[in-house]
Order: C-alpha cells, then structure tokens, then sequence
C-alpha cells in the first residue's frame, strides 16, 4: 500500500470510528498512531505518540482556553449574567416575539462571557425557555429560538474554536476575535427578523406581553447589567486597545469573574467549586481531541495526503467562491454527524494546506468555518444544541418540534454564510486594527 492510499485509509477509518461514536479524541488519535505505526515502524509511532502531545499542550496560547472557561463558569454559577435576559425582556417584550428576540440578546451577552455556545444554550434554556412557555409560546418555538442563539457563542469573542483553530492555522487570535464580532452580531440581527416575522405572520406562535412595563422599571433594570459590562468592557477593552494579549485576556477574565462575583456576595463555596470542576473537565476534553487532531496531522503529513489533495483542488481551477461553496458543503454535511470541534480538526489538516495554496485568507476562512460549525450544532440528526435543550426541558417538548423550531433559523444562517463568502469585507476589516 502506498503513502496516499494509507492516508486516506486512514481518513475513511477515522469517519467510520466516528460514525460508531467512539470519542473524538481515541478515534483521532488511535488511527494516527497506528497509520504511523505502519508507515515508519513502532519506534517512530511511540516516538510520536510521547512528543506530540507535550508539543502541542505546551503551546503558551492555549492556557487561554482552562481561563476563560473559568470566567465562563464563573459568571454562570455565580449568575452575573442572568440579569441580561430579564433587562432584554422588559425592552423588547412588547415587540412580536419579543420574548424570543430577548432570548436571542441575552444569548449574545453570556456568550460573550463563555465563548461557549453549548453552555449558552444549556444557560438560557433554564432561563428563557420556561419564561416563554409560561407567557404562551409554541414550546417548539420557544425550544428552536434557544437552541439556534445558543450557537453564536461559536462566533462571538471569547470563543474557544477561534482559539483553537488560531493555533492549528498559525493566526492572530486577537484577530480572529474581532473578526467574529460584526458575523456574531449580524448573526443575531437575522435570528431576531426570523422571530418578529414568524410571529407576524403567525401570532399564535408568541402571545404579546399582557401589560406594559413602566419606564422605571426598565431603566431600573439597566442597572443590574452592570457585573457583565464591568467583565465585557474589562476584558475586551483591554484586549482591542492592546494593553493585554487574548492569552493574557483568558486570565484577566477569569479574575475579574471571581472580583465581580465577591462584588455581588456571589462568590460560594459551591460556586467555586462548580466552576474549577466544570472547567477541569472541560479543557480536559477539549485538550484530548485536539491532540488526537495534533497527532493525525502528523500522521496525514507524513503521507502526503494534503498535498496531494491540495494540487488535486488546485488542478481543477475553480474560482475561490466556487471552492469555498464546495467546502461548504462539506462542512455542512459532517456537521450533521460530527460535534464542533471534532469536525473542524478532523478536516484542518486537508482544508488548511488547500486554503494556502489559493491564497486565500485564513482569518476570513476560519469565521466562515465558525459559521459552518454553528450550523452544525442545529442540523439533524446530530445537532448538539438541540440535545441540550430537549435535555433540559425533558417531556415538555420532543425532539422532532425542537429540530422544527430550528429550521428557520438554518435557512437564516445559510443566507448570512452566503453573503460572508461573497462579501469578505464584512469579515476583514476589523482586523486591520487590530495587530
């Protein structure tokens, strides 16, 4: 058997490890070993195996990831950021579908403290959903609005895909981070005009708010926000202003998340307990698979495989957007079977080398990846933000009317996709201030 062939071998055995649902991590990592195995011989596969998984953890970038999950569980155990969705709500509950434009906000805001859209789902579906239901809205409405602002968590800063896919592309974070932020926050605008149409065409779906608040109370609510202000403008500001770097950000969020957590007499015992343990076995997770994809890149280099796929590509002659359409399908196709990150690490390896040699921009093409990975987390059979939510509200709602409740919402995100592949400007040119 010859190099490529063993690499793609490889590849077709991964895809089918996955498809029986062995972890991300041992089927990225097991093939690689044994394709090096067969390749170079034991020593070098046990080589490997003892060198990159030191190399890659010990990359000084990735300590952000262990930082800001702890500011992120921080936040939410202590309930800094549970106040958003109640001010969002006394702003917007009269407008159609006011609830749900609210649940979307309120997304927006604790996934700019998390950079985790699993988390935002899991936060607002204890939050917003049962607010919703209890006011009148279809339960499946009310499911697939929670779910679908869930995935911005992917694209609005901290996110931690953007870290990850940051140190496999060799990009600026800082970078990535800002670039995220006009898609993250388009991404809520067309989520928000999907609710208020939805319902204008179907009342039904999203009674109206039977009375309306006082001024008072809605510029009393204002106030509330202030412990997530304190911790987006502490963290961001520094981070876009350039007086700490976005591994230095990790830190300083998480530090200020315990200050602003003592601030409000919300810092437990159990709630630091909660947030060190969730955070343990988060980066614990997210470490195991991406130095399974650390070691398979190894492996797939050694074979040739990208390369050969690249001229393969490249020997076609088709226009970027073509291409980037064609990897659109692609993406949008394994995200219907593979969880986020597993997904996005399998594929670098292939897609990294064929961006490249296009010359194509790697800081555009990793929001746009973001953007196929948030679908993903939607898209039947295996949409990981719609388990969540059906997770949470148990027999209130089924699985079918929760993937129902999305539909929409996919339909919004292929539109905004297509308009960031034709339209890069909408993704670069923030990053120019930023270095």
């Amino acid at each position: 058997m010859d190099e490529i062939t063993l690499g793609l071998t490889g590849l077709g055995v991964v895809v089918l490890l996955l498809m029986l649902r062995i972890p991300v991590g041992v089927a990225l990592g097991g093939v690689a070993f044994g394709g090096i195995w067969l390749l170079a011989g034991s020593r070098a596969a046990w080589g490997t195996l003892a060198q990159i998984p030191y190399e890659f953890t010990a990359h000084w970038t990735l300590s952000s990831i262990p930082m800001f999950l702890l500011m992120g569980y921080v936040a939410y155990y202590s309930k800094i950021t549970e106040s958003l969705f109640r001010t969002a709500q006394l702003w917007m509950g009269r407008l159609p579908g006011g609830l749900g434009i609210a649940s979307v906000s309120g997304a927006a805001g604790f996934a700019a403290v998390t950079g985790s859209s699993l988390a935002a789902a899991a936060a607002m579906g204890r939050i917003a959903v049962p607010e919703m239901m209890r006011m009148g809205y279809a339960p499946g409405f009310a499911a697939g609005i929670v779910a679908a602002a869930g995935t911005i968590g992917s694209m609005i800063p901290p996110s931690i895909i953007m870290i990850v896919y940051g140190v496999f592309a060799e990009v600026s974070i800082g970078q990535l981070f800002i670039a995220g932020v006009v898609p993250g926050i388009l991404t809520a605008l067309f989520y928000s005009i999907v609710i208020f149409v939805r319902v204008k065409i179907t009342p039904s779906l999203a009674p109206g708010l039977a009375q309306k608040p006082s001024w008072s109370s809605r510029f009393g609510a204002l106030l509330d926000v202030w412990p997530f202000l304190l911790l987006v403008v502490g963290v961001f500001g520094g981070l876009f202003s350039g007086v700490f770097t976005p591994t230095e950000a990790g830190a300083v969020g998480a530090a200020l998340a315990f200050l602003i957590a003592l601030l409000k007499r919300a810092l437990t015992l159990s709630v630091v307990r909660q947030a060190v343990v969730e955070t343990i076995r988060g980066t614990a997770s997210i470490f195991f698979i991406a130095i399974g994809a650390a070691l398979l890149t190894r492996f797939l280099s050694m074979t040739g495989v990208p390369s050969f796929l690249s001229e393969l590509i490249t020997g076609m002659d088709v226009g970027p957007i073509v291409l980037m359409l064609i990897i659109s399908v692609l993406y949008l196709f394994l995200g219907m079977f593979l969880d986020p990150l597993g997904c996005m690490l399998l594929t670098l390896p292939i897609v990294l080398p064929i961006m490249e040699a296009q010359h194509l921009n790697l800081i555009w093409f990793g929001i746009l990846l973001v953007k196929f990975l948030e679908i993903g987390l939607i898209t039947p059979p295996v949409g990981l933000n719609v388990f969540v939510i059906k997770e949470i509200l148990g027999n209130k709602v089924t699985l079918a009317q929760v993937f129902a409740g999305v539909t929409w919402f996919i339909v919004a995100d292929l539109f905004l996709l297509l308009i960031l592949i034709l339209v890069p400007d909408l993704t670069l040119f923030l990053p120019h201030y930023v270095k």
